[in-house]
């Protein structure tokens, strides 16, 4: 019977490339959140008070929600 080796290093380089590859790919992601965010709050800023108090929110829990 024989046994064969499956297993091969990595070809030079391919660390590094994938490592800057996923920073980028979590930069992306980062700015996403932040944007998705920013447009939550813009639009529960626009919202009067009673809106805000129907969906169970005051004007000072806004900016704790983008923080999540």
């Amino acid at each position: 019977m024989a046994a064969f080796e499956t297993t091969r290093p990595a070809p030079f380089g391919a660390i590094s490339t994938f490592h800057a590859v996923q920073s980028v790919s979590n930069l992306f992601a980062a700015i996403t959140a932040w944007n998705d965010a920013r447009v939550t709050r813009n639009a529960l800023a626009k919202l009067s008070d009673r809106e805000l108090d129907d969906i169970g929110l005051c004007r000072g829990d806004i900016d704790d929600i983008g923080s999540r």
